[in-house]
């Protein structure tokens, strides 16, 4: 099936081949299962960078949400390997938690950046940059940057020296 096959005289139908479209549909729901871990890891990341530690309190602040939903949320990160918890001393990383938050950095920052790039103020470039980076593919990413690097003049990525 083409991508705009006739249906009858002079209608073309607008689906995609169907196989085509239940990956799209797959990816998608796979990105959105994801992306929660990835703001929650990356806002940890943040916090220790910031203060020197990530408590149950600021992240719920941080994420407008209450402690219990965060308390939730620490526990799957735990199972899943990305953080340790221990009692009265706060939230911790783990290698696999650094990585993932230093690859959601780079992902935000690119987004911002080519954002930016096409005329949209920094402000909103940032909030659409929170969630545009969890579904942009890898070759997305790969032609954002080089669209950056042949910017006139060339733009640098945000975050980036």
């Amino acid at each position: 099936m083409s991508k705009h096959e006739k249906i009858g005289p002079e209608v073309e139908s607008s689906l995609i081949n169907a196989d085509a479209q239940v990956e799209s549909f797959r990816q998608t729901r796979n990105n959105r299962r994801t992306e929660l871990v990835e703001d929650y890891v990356e806002l940890i990341a943040d916090l220790i960078e910031d203060g020197g530690e990530a408590r149950q309190v600021d992240i719920a602040q941080r994420l407008g949400v209450a402690q219990p939903t965060v308390a939730k949320m620490l526990k799957r990160l735990i199972s899943e390997g990305y953080i340790q918890q221990r009692r009265y001393r706060g939230i911790f990383l783990t290698e696999a938690g650094q990585k993932l938050a230093e690859l959601c950095r780079e992902r935000h920052h690119i987004v911002e950046s080519f954002l930016c790039s096409i005329g949209v103020s920094p402000e909103t470039a940032r909030i659409d940059a929170e969630g545009m980076e969890h579904h942009a593919s890898a070759e997305t990413l790969e032609a954002f940057k080089a669209f950056l690097a042949r910017a006139t003049p060339p733009r640098r990525v945000a975050g980036q020296a």
